[in-house]
């Protein structure tokens, strides 16, 4: 599967007032600009659209809208990036200050890199956040990093893609060993995750597993090259027999405004971090992939991050 993470550097022309948690404003307003940048019938609704199965927005926006190609067993395909927004809790922002976030993509939406950067160079002007004296925060983007070097500066205007994407795979080891190992789950944004058709507010091991299993096989049955080929049933039955020895989870609650509902909207997840025991070792290639790409419901919003920690 293609895979980018491409790291944006902005600068604040004007104060800016925004959430502790940043990920619902960044992609709406995103969602927004980039529709503002490609959208050519203005007045069409997109599901009424005659140009949607070609537009770059419902491709990126509406996916399950334009995946009539795809596997019938994904019934919503993913969306084919992950807003990652400043994991800072500040949320005062005097005129002058720096902010980063990533945008990652998977699959051919890496060929749409430079609408994204123009659309978010419109982000810049449309402003994010509360209004501050009637006008919401407004920014010039800087630059656009990716692999440790700058692809795109707003001096020059000219993108360098050589390089920018990679192939990201699932990594399954041929054998793994029967030892007990310890591992520690940090997350570092709220993960929504549902088993039982319920929202979970604890996190044995098999349910991250399940959530893991699908996230992978979604996106590369969507974005790569096919659903890949692994042991479902046994991986989770054995799943089963992992114990969390630690457990320092809790539920967090934050509210979001839906400009396609008009409404606030309550969002929650599980923050924290949690210790497992087990036989481990075979599950650490869906780790490593997962890290990358997020897990659970809302990953758009940069929900769903986590790193790990082998402890023994």
């Amino acid at each position: 599967m293609l895979f980018g993470r491409y790291g944006f550097t902005s600068r604040l022309e004007t104060d800016a007032e925004l959430p502790s948690y940043k990920g619902s404003t960044f992609r709406g307003v995103f969602g927004r600009a980039l529709k503002k940048v490609v959208c050519a019938l203005r007045q069409q609704e997109c599901d009424e659209c005659i140009l949607k199965t070609k537009c770059i927005y419902t491709q990126v926006f509406e996916t399950p809208a334009s995946g009539e190609s795809l596997d019938s067993r994904i019934v919503s395909p993913p969306h084919p990036f992950v807003i990652e927004p400043p994991l800072s809790d500040k949320s005062h922002y005097p005129a002058g200050d720096l902010f980063d976030f990533n945008l990652l993509l998977m699959g051919e939406a890496n060929n749409f890199l430079p609408y994204f950067i123009y659309a978010f160079e419109q982000m810049g002007e449309i402003g994010i956040g509360k209004k501050i004296n009637n006008h919401r925060g407004r920014f010039l983007l800087d630059q656009v990093q990716c692999g440790g070097s700058v692809i795109y500066t707003s001096a020059c205007r000219k993108l360098n893609k050589a390089g920018t994407s990679e192939s990201l795979q699932l990594q399954v080891p041929k054998n793994h060993r029967e030892k007990s190992l310890q591992l520690r789950l940090i997350l570092e944004t709220p993960l929504r995750l549902k088993f039982n058709n319920k929202f979970q507010a604890s996190l044995p091991f098999h349910v991250l597993i399940r959530a893991m299993l699908r996230r992978v096989s979604s996106l590369m049955n969507a974005y790569g090259d096919g659903e890949p080929a692994l042991d479902y049933r046994g991986l989770v039955q054995r799943a089963e027999n992992i114990q969390m020895i630690d457990n320092h989870l809790s539920w967090y609650d934050w509210q979001r405004y839906s400009f396609r509902q008009d409404a606030k909207m309550l969002m929650g997840g599980m923050v924290g971090s949690a210790t497992y025991e087990g036989n481990i070792d075979e599950y650490l290639p869906l780790f490593d992939f997962c890290e990358q790409v997020h897990i659970g419901k809302q990953t758009t919003f940069g929900l769903g991050k986590f790193k790990t920690e082998l402890l023994s």
